[in-house]
């Protein structure tokens, strides 16, 4: 039992920061991004003595936390509640202040025009720039072909320059 501790703990220091990341990109809600962390790790606890290994750790976890915030988005309950957004409204009192509310702004115009993809592209897109995979271990947690997810990462990245063109810094 020791040793299952220790290894989810070493899984969760590794792979935790990509899940929380991709599950923030699904969920668009720190806390039920949160909670999908917690859920995820959860699953890969429990089914971790079943793992046979035919892909990499890291796709496997990430396989896991895609579907469970697709599972998630689908929820009755998510359809009917929804979430409030907090806002604060703070004084810009420097240079610094200004680029960092910039840059947030920005980040959330990508995200925006992210998920506005057809999700067979969103996927590809949230695995190998969000999840910092490779195109084999995407094709591995997406359960396709190397081929295609090459084809639609061109084509939503194909799909995004239009709209982001204009709207983001050349230096960003």
């Amino acid at each position: 039992m020791g040793g299952y501790l220790m290894q989810i703990e070493s899984l969760i220091e590794e792979y935790g920061n990509d899940v929380l990341r991709i599950a923030y990109m699904y969920v668009k809600d720190i806390h039920a991004a949160e909670d999908m962390f917690q859920e995820v790790f959860i699953k890969v606890n429990k089914n971790l003595a079943n793992f046979e290994g035919r892909s990499s750790v890291k796709t496997w976890i990430i396989s896991i936390t895609i579907n469970t915030c697709k599972d998630y988005l689908k929820s009755a309950w998510k359809k009917r509640v929804v979430p409030m957004k907090e806002y604060q409204q703070e004084a810009i009192t420097s240079d610094s202040d200004f680029k960092d509310i910039e840059k947030q702004d920005i980040n959330d115009l990508i995200r925006e025009k992210v998920f506005a993809l057809p999700v067979k592209y969103r996927d590809v897109i949230l695995c190998v720039y969000y999840g910092d995979m490779s195109i084999m271990e995407a094709a591995e947690s997406l359960d396709i072909a190397e081929g295609t997810v090459k084809s639609r990462l061109y084509r939503a990245r194909n799909k995004l320059k239009p709209l982001l063109e204009g709207r983001i810094p050349d230096e960003y």
